[in-house]
């Protein structure tokens, strides 16, 4: 028999639902229980079907062994086995990675489990112990399917091509503090680079947009490697690389992107580095020399040109040619700046406003009928932002209000106009806007999460692309969600899967560019369009 000791606070509230699914709901939400002697341990594997038990007592039960399943309960804060006859203890227990009281007095454990045990900070040795040791199944990951959406265009010489947004996290995050539930092997990056790379290798995409990659391993492994398949590639690292030594140097993250060259022609390559934009347009607001400022968030961007046999249908191939701006950023991850997180995206698309912009003709030339809309552009991006956030309504709406709950109340508006599109003539409903149209390539009921943590389940991962110049033909969709529950897996990285997010891929198909005035742009040749939006606040960084 069983007794309740203490529920959590749904069962404190009275919030169980109806009375007939009260018992059961009650048993799934409580969060401490004790037991009493039982003659027979035949039921003990019931008690993991409470996931939610924070604190069990099964002291002085007789008890001879413990169920694997014990190992499921992973919100266990402390578990006592005092007095019980265990000998030895399942390996299942190292998955207790919350685990922070161990009771396992009065039982005559063998000596290799009392000697961790009796070790300072015995309990965490063990359980780092048994989990490292726990036996992982061979199960191979299920594939993810690919979901056709339309065929390719057959009436006009449309570019097809595949764009991957995958972050790979960065060796320096990977700890056993952050993800207890992964063993400290398969933490390890000699390991996980293997399934990185696989990963990345497998889906053969024509453009990879990487965020977390450590500097010495850019140079190491992925350049490396993916140059002996035909890509070539860009990298920076976030800007505190330029603050720390030659030795911590190697080991900053950033962004890459790479791109195959049979597909791709590099025109130009770009940097921004948030701390400098919003130091340039912080017209002496505090909060965003101390909020902005000093997150050192990195984007970066390619302007290339699209090699002309990508171009197939049942036309001729266009006579001008085709640029696309390929951009990459890894925005600030903290829940409690959202708005940090919004003018970090918005200065990154001023600062692609204004690569575009350059790209177009419309700065060499003075012309006053510049669009930086007239470039195609493909967004891949680690927002760190939430589907319903102000980020992601921003880029998807085309601007989010000056007003915007995710701004915190804060005193931004002075320089948030730098970013609009309008410039400081702003806008007379009081929004700030960009020049981009831009959709997301994964409808947003698609993907369940892209990063998945014990703490943290979420879509936080984008790929945007210019729908008035492309369309979305296809993409990878999610991994069943089914297997992670089989295989009590409760976050990444995991033993089979080598990052904490899940990759996207999308083929998107560009449309030919229409008939224009030309404008020469060293030696290119590219459409000239009107446009209603003035000069952009911020420059950019540029990089060639």
């Amino acid at each position: 028999m069983w007794l309740q000791r203490r529920y959590n606070e749904a069962a404190k509230e009275g919030k169980l639902g109806k009375a007939m699914e009260g018992r059961n709901e009650r048993m799934m939400r409580m969060t401490e229980r004790t037991g009493i002697h039982h003659d027979s341990n035949s039921r003990h594997s019931d008690i993991a079907k409470l996931p939610n038990l924070v604190y069990l007592n099964l002291s002085s039960n007789k008890l001879r062994s413990l169920p694997a399943e014990l190992g499921n309960m992973v919100s266990l804060r402390e578990l006592l086995l005092n007095n019980n006859l265990l000998r030895v203890l399942p390996y299942e227990l190292g998955r207790l990675f919350q685990l922070q009281t161990l009771g396992l007095k009065g039982n005559p454990l063998s000596q290799d489990i009392l000697n961790l045990y009796q070790e300072p900070d015995g309990t965490r040795k063990l359980l780092n112990y048994m989990l490292d040791n726990l036996a992982v199944h061979p199960e191979q990951l299920p594939q993810r399917p690919w979901i056709t959406l339309k065929e390719r265009d057959q009436m006009i010489p449309t570019a097809v091509f595949t764009v991957m947004c995958y972050n790979v996290l960065c060796d320096k995050y990977a700890t056993r503090q952050l993800y207890g539930y992964c063993p400290s092997w398969a933490l390890n990056w000699e390991y996980r680079k293997k399934g990185i790379m696989e990963e990345i290798t497998s889906c053969d995409a024509d453009i990879i947009s990487l965020q977390e990659v450590e500097t010495e391993q850019y140079y190491m492994l992925f350049l490396e490697t993916l140059k002996e398949r035909g890509y070539d590639g860009y990298f920076c690292p976030k800007s505190r690389a330029k603050l720390v030594s030659e030795q911590e140097r190697k080991h900053v993250d950033g962004c890459a992107v790479f791109f195959k060259t049979e597909k791709f022609t590099l025109i130009q390559k770009h940097t921004v580095e948030f701390n400098q934009v919003a130091m340039a347009n912080s017209e002496g607001s505090e909060v965003m020399l101390n909020r902005v400022m000093t997150k050192d968030n990195i984007g970066v961007a390619v302007l290339l040109e699209v090699n002309k046999d990508m171009f197939s249908g049942g036309m001729k191939p266009p006579q001008e040619r085709q640029l696309i701006l390929v951009a990459n950023a890894h925005m600030h991850w903290d829940p409690e700046y959202s708005d940090v997180k919004l003018i970090q995206t918005m200065m990154f698309l001023s600062e692609l406003k204004s690569i575009a912009e350059r790209a177009s003709g419309s700065v060499a030339t003075g012309s006053p009928t510049s669009d930086p809309s007239s470039i195609p552009i493909v967004l891949c991006a680690d927002l760190n932002s939430l589907p319903d956030s102000g980020v992601v309504e921003y880029l998807s709406d085309g601007g989010v209000a000056e007003n915007h709950k995710d701004f915190k109340e804060l005193r931004y508006s002075e320089c948030l106009t730098n970013f609009n599109c309008n410039g400081k003539n702003g806008n007379s409903d009081g929004s700030i806007t960009h020049s981009f149209q831009l959709k997301s390539a994964y409808d947003s009921n698609l993907m369940p999460y892209t990063n998945y943590t014990y703490d943290f389940k979420g879509v936080i991962d984008y790929i945007f692309f210019s729908k008035t110049h492309m369309s979305v033909l296809g993409m990878l969709g999610p991994l069943d969600s089914q297997w992670l529950i089989d295989n009590n897996i409760t976050g990444c990285p995991h033993p089979h899967i080598p990052s904490d997010h899940f990759s996207l891929l999308a083929q998107l198909e560009l449309h030919p560019p229409l008939p224009h005035p030309l404008n020469p742009l060293n030696g290119l040749h590219l459409p000239v369009h009107s446009t209603a939006c003035g000069p952009v606040g911020a420059r950019s960084n540029k990089e060639n």
